[in-house]
């Protein structure tokens, strides 16, 4: 009679699976070495009948790492052997670069459409008593159109993350992750909407050495309302968003930051603008609400900490992801200051309509490339762990653009979205009589060149700082999009406020720049 062994598998620190004979105690000095082939001999020398028992030690991780990895060359499929799959579903997120531009195609022209709306909203609201008599709501206006991505993009894109490996798996698992990040972007929407008060007050009261403190808790109670209010509504959008694509087989990191940035423009300056301008009307009659708008909002602080600081997926966030969203605040700060000058000056009231389009188009691009770089250095395995994602002193833009890397293709992807998407977002600004200024080819040429100029920095900026990042222990996730967003805005205002000054200087009279 022939005896049955049992040979299991142990794995390995480095990955690798080794047989372990039954028997073998875990403690035992013997445990580490590679079995003989006497090990499976009988006692009288005969062969004995061995059942292996799969392991799927790494084959969650062998799935998550195909995931992003293309068809055939850029897939280790063929090779492995060894492990069994089969009754694994098949990886819906292998893509090429038609899967990728059609993926991305139709949130980035829900998330055009509603900078759009954003636009002809400033549009109007630029000529309402609290944006004439308080200039520094402008100021205002970049750094809470930011909020999109120092808050709700790095949501989706954390989220996106986490849905692509994993970790919401289970209903347990998605109620952890999703209360803990909900409790997150609160805290850190009002600490943001607080300090862009500030930033605000103060980048006002430099150029002109005024100062009014009844402006100053109104700016801060709209803000910080603003904020609070936005992030609360856009959470749970992404929330969906995200759960809805896993289920119907779509790269979340495709569709969330855009969506995020769809409506977060058109909410969060709609917001604004109304809140502002109720506290705006009360300051003569009742001008103790402004400050009990912001006791309110502050002291709800401590129930969002308590419950961000139990949830062990956030709780390392609460605590260091302040430095990028506050430097990120106070860059698109420093774009609303652009702002502010500019519009301020009849000759260029033209260009309010267009900021928040040129900057959310840019911002939204490359929020995408960097949650998919981002999650595809996840893949390989843990911040500032994997030798082959050393960081990056300075990627050539070869490199970034044009070699066969998968990321390398969806930044070309991105990229060639710019022209069309503008031409179409322009001519919806044309057609719905926006703005103050009539679109000639000059002005079209122009605006062109600021925005190609624009998401060209920005994708060869992300490729190198999400790989830096990476390699200096931090998560992308929570570090790169805010400063990626806030460079944006940043870029976008400058080059288009460049734009229309040249356009003034050379005097062209058909675009209508001065009216």
């Amino acid at each position: 009679m022939t005896s049955k062994l049992e040979q299991k598998e142990k794995p390995q620190a480095n990955g690798a699976v080794l047989p372990m004979v039954a028997g073998e105690r875990p403690g035992s000095p013997e445990r580490g070495r590679r079995p003989e082939r006497s090990d499976f001999l009988g006692p009288d020398g005969s062969g004995v009948e061995v059942v292996v028992l799969e392991s799927r030690a790494n084959a969650k991780g062998v799935r998550e790492e195909d995931a992003l990895l293309e068809n055939g060359s850029q897939s280790n499929e063929s090779d492995d052997t060894s492990t069994e799959r089969g009754a694994e579903p098949p990886s819906p997120l292998k893509e090429t670069s038609f899967s990728i531009g059609l993926q991305v195609l139709f949130p980035f022209l829900l998330a055009g459409f509603g900078t759009v709306a954003a636009g002809m909203v400033l549009d109007v609201v630029q000529h309402w008593d609290v944006f004439k008599y308080v200039t520094e709501v402008f100021i205002l206006v970049p750094a809470l159109l930011g909020l999109k991505g120092n808050l709700e993009m790095t949501l989706a894109s954390r989220l996106s993350t986490a849905a692509n490996i994993g970790q919401m798996d289970t209903p347990k698992e998605l109620w952890k992750m999703l209360t803990g990040n909900m409790a997150l972007i609160q805290v850190q929407a009002t600490v943001v909407g607080f300090l862009a008060s500030i930033a605000a007050v103060v980048f006002g009261w430099i150029p002109d050495g005024h100062f009014s403190m009844d402006h100053a808790v109104l700016l801060c109670a709209s803000s910080v309302a603003t904020a609070f209010i936005a992030s609360l509504v856009l959470g749970m959008i992404m929330i969906g968003v995200i759960i809805g694509s896993r289920k119907m087989g779509i790269n979340p990191d495709n569709v969330a930051t855009p969506i995020a940035a769809s409506l977060g423009d058109l909410i969060t300056l709609a917001l604004l603008s109304g809140i502002s301008w109720g506290l705006y009307k009360e300051l003569e009659s009742k001008a103790y609400v402004n400050p009990l708008v912001c006791a309110f909002f502050i002291s709800l602080l401590p129930i969002w900490i308590i419950i961000a600081k139990r949830n062990s997926a956030t709780r390392e966030v609460l605590y260091s992801g302040w430095e990028p969203v506050i430097i990120a605040m106070a860059i698109s700060s420093v774009g609303g200051l652009i702002l502010d000058r500019t519009v301020s000056d009849p000759n260029f009231a033209g260009m309010a309509v267009f900021t928040p389009v040129i900057n959310g188009v840019g911002g939204n691009l490359v929020a995408v490339q960097a949650s998919r770089i981002s999650t595809y250095l996840h893949m390989s395995g843990v911040p500032g762990d994997s030798p082959e994602t050393a960081p990056r002193k300075c990627p050539s833009p070869c490199s970034t653009f044009f070699s066969s890397d998968v990321n390398s293709r969806s930044a070309r992807v991105l990229f060639l979205l710019v022209v069309p998407g503008h031409l179409v977002f322009l001519y919806t600004i044309s057609s719905m009589q926006g703005g103050h200024t009539t679109l000639t080819l000059i002005f079209i040429v122009f605006y062109m060149t600021a925005a190609l100029l624009q998401v060209l920095i920005l994708l060869y900026i992300a490729d190198w700082m999400v790989h830096w990042m990476w390699g200096r222990d931090l998560d992308p996730d929570n570090f790169s999009i805010p400063y990626l967003t806030a460079l944006g805005d940043l870029i976008g205002t400058g080059l288009l406020a460049l734009s229309f000054h040249v356009l003034w200087l050379i005097g062209d009279r058909d675009s209508d720049v001065g009216d």
